[in-house]
């Protein structure tokens, strides 16, 4: 077993502090990577404090993984010594389902292997990138492009994949309106890859306060929806709403935005059930659909389109020391957009 350190949780709600654990020894297949950056996604507090159930502790939470690859396996193939590699919300699955043999693992039939908060094959508990390296099979690893900030590209492996995977699905494109419903990690990433795409995209977020972010994110139009009249200012005007809030809202309200035929798109993961009356769907021909993240290979495929057009997300780089204030920042919303742990910081 290889020694390693981090940063965890030891129980539901606790501050995240300095932990040491050991990863498993370097297979065949599997490369060891020395973990550079690693984003802070809002499903990292939802798990470290238990709030969606299930969750296994000590925790060391992170998802949103970039490194270097140190040592390689002697059958490992797609990666050298010194390859940036990004690592995402899984690392396993069973390979051999309907899914996973379409390249979708992520709905794998027998459950993906979280990359924490997850045990693996051998009922161990899986450790996140809040941590000094990681040990990863080389088919759930990913090619980073070259020119891309590093720092920028962790929250690629979460929240770009997220965002990227249904409006890809979808079908957005040129000459599509698309309106972004809350603009924070998952949100402003839809901006750039809607817009990327070629859709006019319109930022609706609560406040005022993000105006001149969605502007300058490539968004045409922004209102905010805590103002008196803005939803029905808005009713029937747009082909595709992507969903990014993670709290309780009137979904019923949000689903008028779409044109007849139109696709409400929801990623955001809220922790009340939303409630929906048919007739929102049925009186326009609506679609309601869901998406969670996207697999190995179309990760690939979003790594390389941000690599194409020179896309990152806007990170604010913290140290791990600041890991509990970062939480209850992005708690309060005040991030622009992503937290990045600087992973260096460990040995400081």
């Amino acid at each position: 077993m290889l020694p390693t350190k981090g940063y965890a949780a030891q129980q539901a709600g606790a501050a995240l502090g300095p932990f040491s654990f050991e990863r498993r020894n370097v297979g065949p297949r599997d490369i060891l990577v020395h973990i550079q950056y690693c984003g802070v996604c809002h499903s990292d507090i939802h798990q470290a404090r238990d709030e969606w159930g299930g969750s296994i502790f000590p925790m060391v939470p992170g998802h949103e993984i970039v490194g270097t690859v140190e040592q390689v396996g002697g059958e490992v193939k797609k990666f050298q010594v010194g390859d940036s590699v990004g690592v995402g919300c899984f690392v396993d699955s069973c390979r051999t389902c309907v899914s996973c043999t379409k390249g979708l693992e992520q709905y794998c039939e027998s459950g993906m292997t979280f990359t924490y908060n997850g045990r693996d094959k051998d009922e161990q508990p899986t450790y996140g990138g809040y941590s000094k390296d990681i040990v990863v099979d080389e088919d759930y690893a990913l090619t980073i492009p070259d020119g891309l900030a590093l720092d920028g590209v962790a929250p690629l492996l979460c929240a770009g994949i997220t965002t990227y995977s249904p409006l890809r699905q979808w079908g957005v494109g040129k000459g599509h309106s698309l309106a972004v419903v809350g603009l924070g990690g998952l949100g402003h990433m839809a901006v750039k890859i809607g817009r990327a795409l070629g859709a006019d995209v319109t930022v609706l977020s609560r406040s005022d306060s993000k105006r001149d972010d969605a502007k300058r994110l490539g968004a045409i139009d922004y209102a905010a929806t805590s103002q008196d009249g803005t939803l029905a200012r808005f009713a029937r005007t747009f082909d595709f709403v992507i969903d990014t809030v993670s709290a309780p809202h009137d979904l019923n309200a949000h689903l008028d935005l779409l044109k007849t035929d139109g696709t409400y798109i929801l990623v955001g993961a809220s922790p009340e059930s939303l409630s929906v009356d048919g007739f929102s769907l049925i009186l326009r021909r609506r679609r309601l659909v869901g998406s969670l993240i996207g697999g190995i290979r179309e990760t690939q495929d979003m790594l390389d389109f941000c690599g194409e057009h020179a896309l990152t997300s806007d990170v604010e780089v913290i140290p791990i020391s600041q890991i509990n204030q970062a939480y209850e920042r992005v708690l309060q919303g005040d991030v622009r957009f992503r937290f990045v742990i600087d992973m260096a910081s460990l040995d400081r």
